[in-house]
């Protein structure tokens, strides 16, 4: 396992990533006086990054770790994300987000997201409703006292597949039957109207679409994470 280190001037923070073997990512943000909070992620390519944008320091999850340090939320957080992935569609490593929830929801886990996934469209809907509730219930039993956010499948314009609706609609029963919370990027139209968070590929995020992603979803960690200071 090989460490990277890196101070962050700003407000005093320390920042350290760790790479795991599993291909995970390990992101610790603190100051001397806030408590630290211990998050677990689970996403595809919209969280990995890729040649769009989003890689390293740029990615969505850096950015909003380091957006709630400056408002006294310190967090650490296991991240597990795999371009291709889904609940039921294997990623580029054969990874699914139960198999990826597997690796990295630890116990003492605060706050548990899932993210994603477009790469589920046109699954058996009744597959999906199965592989989804899977997924959720191995967070739910590995941290039994953790919140769930889930945030259902983006799309980049109005004009969202029906196969993409229905797979949102299967999760979100599923997420509710749980007790999770979940977010809709779709109904809330995250992208729409907005091309220059989208790569030329049509699909994955920029570096600017990285940091429209931090602003939407670090407020919501806050939310989850507010009754537990």
């Amino acid at each position: 396992m090989s460490r990277v280190a890196a101070l962050v001037v700003a407000l005093g923070l320390l920042a350290t990533i760790v790479w795991t073997p599993q291909g995970t990512f390990a992101y610790q943000l603190a100051t001397r006086e806030t408590p630290m909070f211990r998050i677990a992620v689970v996403g595809d390519s919209y969280t990995t990054g890729g040649g769009e944008g989003g890689l390293g320091a740029k990615s969505w999850t850096t950015t909003a770790w380091q957006q709630l340090a400056r408002q006294g939320v310190a967090i650490t957080a296991d991240v597990a994300a795999e371009g291709g992935a889904g609940y039921v569609v294997p990623g580029n490593r054969g990874s699914v987000f139960e198999g990826l929830a597997n690796s990295v929801v630890r116990p003492d886990d605060a706050l548990v997201v899932f993210y994603g996934s477009r790469n589920d469209q046109g699954v058996d809907p009744a597959v999906y409703f199965g592989a989804a509730l899977g997924a959720l219930n191995v967070a739910r039993r590995a941290a039994p006292s953790a919140p769930l956010l889930v945030i259902g499948p983006p799309w980049p314009t109005a004009d969202v597949p029906a196969a993409v609706t229905l797979i949102r609609d299967v999760l979100s029963a599923d997420a509710h039957a749980v007790g999770a919370t979940f977010i809709d990027p779709i109904a809330e139209r995250w992208f729409v109207g907005r091309p220059e968070l989208i790569g030329p590929d049509g699909v994955h995020p920029t570096d600017a679409g990285h940091a429209f992603m931090a602003d939407k979803i670090a407020p919501l960690i806050a939310a989850q994470l507010a009754g537990r200071r």
